[in-house]
């Protein structure tokens, strides 16, 4: 009786290279190697900048120099400022927060892609390159987020407990962005010509979200669909923005909020993040191939 190759393999105890692990073992390999995303985020954070002169001070005066060109654009020329407390502040805190976001997901897109050398030359959860984007950029964020403060009280903002509720919509905001880059990653693993088209998909869902105008002033207009006000107020971005507002921004009223905003915010992160990383996973013996 002639012996196939599967069974030889088998009896021997040898497997598929580069086969997908289970989920439990993909997850156990990723924390493994967490040390590794650390340290492969925090140098690419250093070398974004390395050629500048000003170095990682870019890292603060770009997302100031998007506030100031919003604030005249939108709050001097377009009057968006009108009927809105605290507007600059409200429109710092908007551009920092959606800075992290847009760049979150636009950054997964190429995680994979950027770095086929790496992928193809060594074995390791391939869900370490998108996460390692988004840490790098939470990096960045907690660095910008000092700054930020110390904005908040030059322009006369008072710390308050509320301010200690920063910390998880953070985190939160983390998770949602961490499943986004990687659904993105697994996308642009194939298709790279996504990430030419992000930049304009990025800017509709920013105009969206509230980022230099107050959604509340819009939904106060009839001639809105009773649809497009409920994906206003559930837009994730939106909801994330809101959360740093209320938490940061003494004039910001806290009835404005969405209903059940924490919930929505949690629902979010939970939904990207763990089902982002399970869709990722999926595809982890494709990438490199091809």
């Amino acid at each position: 009786m002639t012996t196939t190759p599967a069974e030889l393999a088998a009896a021997h105890g040898l497997t598929v290279s580069g086969a997908r692990p289970s989920l439990p073992g993909y997850v156990r390999g990723l924390w493994g190697r967490r040390h590794f995303v650390t340290a492969y985020a925090t140098a690419r954070m250093h070398a974004t900048y390395s050629t500048a002169k000003l170095g990682q001070v870019w890292h603060l005066v770009t997302p100031l120099l998007n506030a100031a060109v919003y604030y005249f654009i939108f709050g001097i020329v377009m009057h968006a400022s009108h009927g809105v407390p605290d507007y600059l502040p409200f429109l710092i805190t908007g551009v920092f927060v959606w800075d992290f976001i847009g760049s979150s997901v636009n950054a997964g897109t190429r995680a994979v892609h950027g770095n086929l050398g790496l992928v193809r030359a060594l074995h390791f959860p391939r869900a370490s390159l998108p996460i390692s984007t988004v840490v790098q950029l939470f990096q960045q964020l907690l660095v910008s987020m000092g700054a930020l403060v110390l904005l908040l009280l030059a322009f006369g903002q008072t710390p308050d407990p509320s301010w200690l509720l920063a910390a998880p919509t953070l985190l939160l905001m983390a998770v949602f962005c961490a499943g986004c880059a990687m659904v993105m990653a697994r996308i642009g693993s194939k298709n790279p010509d996504v990430s030419q088209l992000m930049p304009f998909v990025l800017r509709t869902w920013m105009y969206s979200s509230g980022v230099m105008w107050s959604i509340d002033r819009m939904l106060t207009k009839d001639d809105l669909p009773h649809w497009v006000m409920t994906a206003l107020k559930l837009n994730p971005a939106a909801v994330y923005i809101d959360l740093m507002r209320y938490a940061l921004i003494d004039g910001f009223n806290p009835h404005a909020l969405p209903r059940h905003v924490w919930a929505v915010a949690i629902g979010w992160a939970l939904l990207a993040g763990v089902g982002g990383f399970i869709y990722f996973w999926k595809a982890e013996e494709e990438y490199g191939r091809g």
